[in-house]
């Protein structure tokens, strides 16, 4: 059996088998959650024919997969938008420039956004997203974010609950902000000038609520999560975790992007290669002082093991082997997507006794925190995170019990020796 080794594109949920005689067949398997969860559409065969099979996945089958997982909120989108409307706005958004320089999970969050505003159903019935912008006044959109902001939710003792999902709905402005903006340079003489989405005064909380902080770990929390992990056998979340603790990384870095050739490479065998995929910030960050003495020694050895392995490719990969693969697969999906590992962190997190609110994400937040009891000055901590303002910074490095002593100590000590210098010109009396 002679079969050509190049895989064509294939559409989502799509996947092809080599049959016993040669040729392939083409199937269409939707994903296991959704059968799960009541999804009407059942696996299929499509035949050996590709373009057959490409073409009724695309046409038939996936838009009735996005129909029921939408609620049927993609079918009211039209198929090629009215120009002057929202949904023009949105798909010259889409195919600028500007979209392909936005960050994978950032897309996503203005796809989400953008397909909330736009598929609004107004008192007359129609969506938000065919009305023509020439038309958008500061009061509209005001109102239709406020519709947004509140949903009402029927209960099963037939009741209905309102609840603010404030945070989703001041990302969909955000999205329809930047979505204008970008129109406007493009279509100058179509779209106007002045963007209706700007300055709304969007508040990150409802007025009265206390902020929510993101859990922050401790050392000791590092250590006891480390231990677990390794326990488990999951020794690359390990090394991960101290990694984000050392050199603040988000995990979307962590797992996604930080390869083999970013650590020690020839040109480069002192340093490590740091990129922060969020504000496309890149730094080399030294691994030795200036007498040579390893500032990260129990990182180093753990990732000089990593490489010894692995030659190439993402650093951090699945410590178990998949059942359709003989190479370790990465944390991160193809589609970027970390949940599987989010699932396995919580499961570590149990094992190891700690607090059930921490999260991976709360490493990085208790390096800066570290950072920031450790008296680092905002600069230091700035170029450590690589974030360009110093309001940034509260958000990571959480205000401790140490820090008010320090700042008290230095308040009093400023204090004493301003005493002792109005002591030496006082007068002396005679």
């Amino acid at each position: 059996m002679n079969l050509s080794n190049t895989t064509p594109a294939l559409p989502r949920y799509c996947r092809r088998k080599a049959l016993k005689h040669g040729g392939w067949a083409y199937f269409f398997e939707p994903p296991t959650w959704a059968c799960k969860q009541g999804c009407p559409l059942e696996s299929e065969a499509l035949g050996g024919d590709y373009a057959a099979a490409v073409d009724r996945v695309k046409n038939v089958l996936l838009p009735a997969f996005d129909s029921w997982r939408s609620r049927g909120l993609t079918d009211m989108s039209p198929a090629s938008p009215a120009p002057g409307t929202f949904d023009w706005l949105v798909w010259i958004f889409k195919t600028h420039q500007k979209w392909k320089e936005v960050d994978h999970k950032t897309r996503r969050l203005y796809d989400q956004g953008l397909a909330l505003f736009a598929n609004h159903e107004l008192k007359d019935g129609s969506r938000a997203g065919s009305k023509q912008i020439s038309a958008f006044t500061k009061g509209f959109v005001d109102a239709v974010y406020a519709k947004l902001l509140v949903v009402e939710r029927q209960q099963a003792d037939g009741s209905t609950v309102k609840y603010e999902r404030r945070r989703f709905a001041n990302a969909a402005m955000t999205a329809c902000r930047r979505a204008w903006f970008v129109g406007q340079r493009a279509h100058e003489t179509k779209v106007p000038e002045i963007n209706p989405f700007s300055r709304m005064g969007l508040r990150s909380r409802t007025p009265g609520q206390p902020a929510r902080e993101t859990p922050t770990a401790n050392w000791a929390e590092l250590v006891a999560f480390r231990h677990a992990a390794q326990t488990l056998g999951f020794c690359s979340i390990a090394t991960a975790a101290l990694l984000s603790w050392e050199w603040l990384q988000r995990e979307e870095h962590v797992f996604g992007i930080f390869e083999i050739a970013h650590y020690r490479p020839e040109g480069r065998p002192d340093s490590v290669r740091i990129l922060h995929p969020k504000n496309g910030e890149e730094a080399w960050w030294p691994l030795f002082d200036e007498s040579g003495t390893a500032l990260f020694p129990e990182l180093m050895t753990e990732l000089d093991a990593i490489k010894e392995r692995h030659t190439s490719g993402l650093v951090f990969r699945r410590d178990h082997p998949h059942r359709r693969s003989s190479v370790s697969l990465p944390w991160i999906t193809e589609r970027k997507d970390l949940r599987y590992l989010r699932s396995v962190v919580k499961k570590i997190i149990a094992a190891a006794g700690l607090r059930n609110e921490l999260s991976f994400t709360s490493f990085r937040h208790g390096g800066f925190t570290e950072g920031a009891d450790s008296d680092l000055t905002d600069a230091e901590l700035r170029t450590a995170g690589r974030h360009r303002s110093r309001h940034q910074l509260p958000t990571y490095a959480k205000r401790t019990r140490k820090q008010l002593i320090v700042a008290s100590k230095k308040r009093r000590l400023q204090r004493c020796g301003m005493v002792a210098f109005n002591d030496q010109l006082a007068p002396k009396r005679t």
